[in-house]
């Protein structure tokens, strides 16, 4: 595969952090989660849905507060260590200007991680869940270039009300479809892992985390991020991170005992 980065040190792996204005709380937690990555971390990723919804890497210019103040802490810790950035379901039109504003390496949808714990697939995790048909139309149809153009030529107002009216719709989608639907396809996982000869895979999205073996393919694990949310009205907050150093993977769950494995390349 050509997709590989080799990374020493100690890696952290974020995703689903679903920054936006409406969740400030979840905000400053992710401040200090890159104030505490600048200082144990040798490296960085951000695994998709990084934002809550993203509509163009030209609303920069005049950034609201919170994305100024995101931005800024993203180049503080990228002028120390590499930080590298992936796009979800939620920021797919997340591009290089962005990337580059924030001194980022922008990453393709699927990337095998070379590392002292061996090699480990790595992705978003939305284009495994092949059984949500409804979802995947969605998916195929926004990720093609003229469709992009089209909306990146809209002003940023409506963009905006397009985005919010998706999300809506897709909340409202998600009531009447089974939580096995929306989740990873196994076979998919077992074709990924035997194509790229992984001792692990890492992604996000399903907002699952856990680690899970994967039926049909041990000794190999699936590591699933845990989503953030820090502003719900009932209260506590959810979150974490992954993180891999030296030959051990290990899931931090804000408020729960973490869990590790020690992998080491074959």
């Amino acid at each position: 595969m050509s997709n590989k980065l080799t990374l020493a040190g100690n890696i952290w792996i974020a995703a689903d952090l679903h920054l936006g204005p409406d969740n400030p709380d979840t905000v400053q937690d992710f401040l200090q989660f890159l104030h505490s990555a600048q200082h144990q971390a040798h490296a960085l990723i951000l695994g998709g849905d990084i934002f809550n919804a993203w509509i163009g890497d030209d609303q920069i210019a005049h950034p609201a507060p919170w994305l100024a103040q995101v931005s800024e802490a993203l180049r503080t810790f990228a002028q120390q260590h590499p930080l590298y950035l992936m796009r979800g379901n939620r920021d797919f039109l997340l591009g290089q200007t962005y990337a580059r504003h924030v001194h980022a390496t922008l990453l393709p949808d699927q990337v095998v991680l070379d590392t002292s714990a061996g090699l480990i697939l790595m992705s978003h995790g939305d284009e495994y869940c092949l059984d949500d048909l409804a979802y995947q139309r969605f998916r195929h149809w926004v990720r093609k270039p003229w469709l992009q153009k089209l909306y990146l030529a809209c002003p940023l107002s409506l963009r905006q009300r397009i985005a919010d009216s998706a999300r809506a719709g897709s909340q409202r989608g998600k009531q009447y479809k089974s939580k096995d639907i929306m989740d990873v396809q196994p076979a998919a996982i077992v074709a990924a892992c035997e194509a790229h000869s992984v001792q692990a895979m890492v992604h996000g999205h399903t907002h699952r985390p856990a680690v899970h073996d994967i039926p049909g393919f041990e000794p190999v694990r699936r590591w699933v991020l845990p989503d953030w949310e820090s502003d719900s009205s009932e209260g506590g907050r959810r979150g974490g991170y992954i993180s891999i150093e030296g030959v051990q993977l290990c899931l931090h769950q804000w408020g729960q005992e973490d869990q590790c494995q020690t992998l080491g390349p074959q």
